[in-house]
């Protein structure tokens, strides 16, 4: 899976559909290409120092790493903030709200996303 790492697409992700968890916000845009699909992590600095943002951000690549590629679409960019739980979060339960969260998304996305 590719990365995000634009600004731009950062904002474009941002005005799309999202949905919740304890430990992430899930952002999802659909794109106008057929490109596989690409993610993106961010954290704000109410979180904590940098030492913080990082654990929270390693925790959520590698959950994307390892349980997100069978529900990711191809032509979506998805974006993953990450909150204060995230860093406690039993990591499996991590796993499982990654999967639950994209797949509302998706039901979510049965009506039609505005393509950018």
């Amino acid at each position: 899976m590719q990365r995000l790492k634009r600004r731009q697409d950062f904002i474009a992700a941002a005005k799309a559909v999202s949905q919740g968890t304890p430990g992430f916000l899930l952002q999802a845009r659909l794109r106008a290409d057929d490109a596989p699909a690409r993610v993106g992590f961010t954290c704000s600095k109410k979180l904590g120092n940098a030492v913080a943002r990082n654990r929270i951000k390693r925790r959520l690549k590698e959950a994307v790493r390892l349980s997100f590629a069978a529900v990711a679409r191809p032509s979506y960019d998805y974006v993953l903030i990450g909150r204060s739980a995230a860093a406690t979060r039993g990591f499996e339960i991590l796993q499982q709200d990654l999967i639950s969260a994209a797949s509302r998304l998706h039901g979510k996305a049965a009506q039609p996303m505005e393509k950018q």
